[in-house]
């Protein structure tokens, strides 16, 4: 009866402030919008400067062949010092540059037949674009082979198979990082102003003499806003199946008791700033600050654990968000790999009793202070 109390009063509490509401529902697809579309590592459209020096109908092929690349938007130039003034001016990414006599230059006679320049600011882009021109180079020298009878001497023909994400679609593997992400900063937010509100309005002084329990106190505090996190998840897995077009390959119920453990973790750690915290706006802050950049950063969402140095890599261990991007990744690209979600999901199942353990002590504490 105490326990049913308690949800009705943080429930009403939720329909007086839409402000939680908000962070449930409208926060995801604000986030997922904007990260989802702004965040690429795929190379679309690169712009392109290509140097015909002398045009015929090899070079013309070979522009040919860029044209029509997915990857790439050429522009021509007739000199490569015009294409070097768009370079600087950043206006192409890379030059292709076709020299004087590029035919005879095609059958040995003379230097390379074309020279690559690439822009190398930002490294990753610059190796996905210099693979791209490599491999259409590639492809039309080959074509150029068999039309003239030859046969391509390649010793070796590697063809890879690319299995989870046949596509390479940086989204499929971003957004299920990203949902990891988005709900660890839901959750703890959902909670990280909950007790700091109630020393601020002054009614935690009502809440010392009730005879309610600390546990109950704790899961009355806890269920409503357990509910609007699960929400908020469906939603960005609704989100990503139709918005995005990620494949869910694994288990749909796997994939919500997985996310219900790891909402619990998150509504954990935010309850525990809100007890440590007795202002909203500094639980607020904290909460962006402890949970947030931590997993944006360390939980393998972008940036590979692997390539980290090893101390990061050991403190990588304590983001609850790390094991939650694992999980999801599985979910959604390879389907229900029990080895990796039974391991991930124990490191979370021993983070939800520390935080929900260490948030209680304090509550009590604060309450018999």
């Amino acid at each position: 009866m105490r326990l049913t109390g308690m949800i009705r009063k943080e429930s009403l509490q939720i329909l007086r402030d839409p402000s939680s509401i908000a962070i449930a529902f409208i926060m995801p697809v604000v986030l997922l919008l904007l990260f989802g579309y702004g965040v690429s590592l795929d190379a679309r459209k690169v712009p392109l400067a290509m140097v015909v020096e002398q045009p015929d109908a090899n070079s013309a092929s070979l522009v040919g062949a860029f044209r029509h690349s997915e990857y790439f938007a050429p522009r021509l130039f007739t000199s490569l010092q015009e294409a070097r003034q768009a370079f600087d001016l950043r206006e192409v990414f890379g030059i292709v540059w076709l020299r004087n006599n590029f035919s005879n230059r095609l059958l040995g006679q003379g230097d390379a037949p074309i020279g690559v320049i690439i822009n190398g600011v930002d490294a990753n882009q610059a190796r996905i674009t210099g693979g791209y021109i490599q491999g259409v180079w590639q492809a039309w020298l080959a074509d150029y082979a068999r039309g003239r009878g030859l046969t391509p001497r390649v010793p070796v023909v590697l063809e890879p198979r690319i299995w989870f994400n046949a596509a390479v679609r940086s989204h499929n593997f971003l957004v299920p990082g990203l949902i990891a992400v988005i709900m660890t900063l839901i959750g703890a937010m959902l909670t990280s102003m909950v007790v700091a509100r109630e020393w601020e309005r002054g009614t935690m002084e009502a809440l010392m003499v009730t005879p309610i329990r600390i546990d109950e106190l704790v899961i009355g505090k806890l269920a409503p806003y357990f509910l609007l996190g699960m929400g908020g998840m469906l939603l960005s897995v609704v989100m990503a199946l139709w918005q995005f077009d990620v494949p869910l390959r694994g288990s749909f119920w796997a994939l919500t008791a997985t996310s219900a453990l790891f909402m619990l973790v998150a509504l954990g750690m935010g309850l525990l700033i809100s007890v440590v915290a007795k202002n909203q706006f500094v639980a607020g802050q904290v909460s962006i600050i402890v949970t947030f950049l931590p997993a944006f950063i360390l939980s393998g969402f972008i940036f590979s654990i692997g390539s980290m140095p090893e101390p990061i890599q050991w403190i990588t261990h304590l983001i609850p968000a790390r094991y939650y991007v694992a999980i999801l990744q599985s979910l959604f690209l390879a389907g229900d790999i029990w080895p990796i979600m039974l391991g991930n999901s124990a490191a979370l199942a021993v983070m939800m009793v520390v935080f929900l353990g260490l948030a209680r002590r304090r509550f009590h504490k604060r309450l018999d202070a």
